[in-house]
Order: C-alpha cells, then sequence, then structure tokens
C-alpha cells in the first residue's frame, strides 16, 4: 500500500528542567499520534514519546532519549513526521490532511475557476489555503466552513464563496478597473 509521510508537530522551546519541550500540534489527533512509545525518525535521531500531558493550551512532551534541559533545547524546530497510508482519512469528515487539499482546482460558487490549492498554512487563529492563480498573484483563503463550504476530494475540487477583497488582484481593485 502506498504511503505519505506528514508533519504531525514542531518541537518547541524547552520547558523546565528535566528534559520536557513543547509540541507546535500540525494534526487534530494529537492523542493519537503523540501516543507514549510512538518513534519519530528525525535528523537528530529517534526520539520516543514517553509521556505527555497538556499546560494550558500547549502540548507538553518527554521523549525517553532527551534527559535534561540542554538536550531539550537542541531540539527545537525538529519537525516530528509519521507515514501514513496516502488514502486514510481523518476520523472527522470534515477535517482533511494537508496533501489532500494540496493540488485540489478551487473554484467559486457561481462556477467560476480560480486556481489550485498550493499550500495550507498553519496560523495561530486558523490555517489558510494558499491559492496560485493563473497569470495572478497567490490568494490567501481562510479554511473555514463559511469561506470554503465544500470540499469534494472525489471530484478533485473545493468551492469558495466570494467576498469582496477575498479574490480580487488587489484589495479595493475590481478585476475590470485599468491599472493606476
Amino acid at each position: 500500500m502506498e504511503s505519505i509521510e506528514i508533519v504531525v508537530g514542531k518541537v518547541g522551546r524547552a520547558h523546565g528542567l528535566r528534559g520536557d519541550v513543547t509540541i507546535d500540534v500540525r494534526t487534530d489527533e494529537p492523542e493519537r499520534r503523540f501516543a507514549p512509545q510512538t518513534a519519530f525518525a528525525t535528523p537528530r535521531g529517534e526520539l520516543t514519546v514517553q509521556s505527555t500531558r497538556w499546560h494550558g493550551q500547549r502540548l507538553l512532551a518527554r521523549f525517553a532519549e532527551v534527559v535534561d534541559r540542554t538536550a531539550a533545547e537542541a531540539l527545537r524546530g525538529v519537525e516530528l513526521r509519521v507515514e501514513m497510508p496516502v488514502d486514510e482519512r481523518p476520523v472527522d469528515p470534515e477535517e482533511f490532511y494537508d496533501h489532500q487539499l494540496v493540488g485540489l482546482a478551487v473554484q467559486t460558487d457561481a462556477g467560476d475557476g480560480v486556481g489550485e490549492v498550493a499550500e495550507v498554512l498553519h496560523l495561530p487563529a486558523q490555517d489558510v489555503l494558499v491559492v496560485r492563480r493563473e497569470g495572478r498573484d497567490q490568494s490567501l483563503i481562510p479554511f473555514v466552513k463559511e469561506i470554503v463550504p465544500t470540499v469534494d476530494l472525489a471530484a478533485n475540487r473545493l468551492v469558495v464563496t466570494d467576498q469582496p477583497g477575498l479574490l480580487d488582484a488587489r484589495p479595493g481593485r475590481r478585476d475590470d478597473e485599468p491599472e493606476a
């Protein structure tokens, strides 16, 4: 079966003196992806999850191979990746993996072609789709249900509800207006 490697987290700063680190979670399934004994192959060697706990909104992890703060600080920025079947879907039907969205055709709810999803950005407030547009700069589209009501993987497309300034070439300028 064909598989793909996905990023499920990124190691943040050290927390405390015993080697705990913060994790920038990039998955909607942290309990599954960071379960005890999960091993990640990284450029800095294998990291095996010993334990995790939530500290407010942050996930803290302790890896068996990391014994102190100095070792934890050396891991900052390391991506944590897992192999998964390419056709696997999240449990929630309203969730998608990045690789499932990249390459989808984007069209408006009126049926007009917009472009293609080039990348998914995971920003603090929300996820954002980077849409490559023919002969134009890229568009940034918030990946929220009100703006992206339909994701149809079988049809290889997603639908965007256009709003003023969302798909305009430049905010405040209509496509049919001449440039100054």
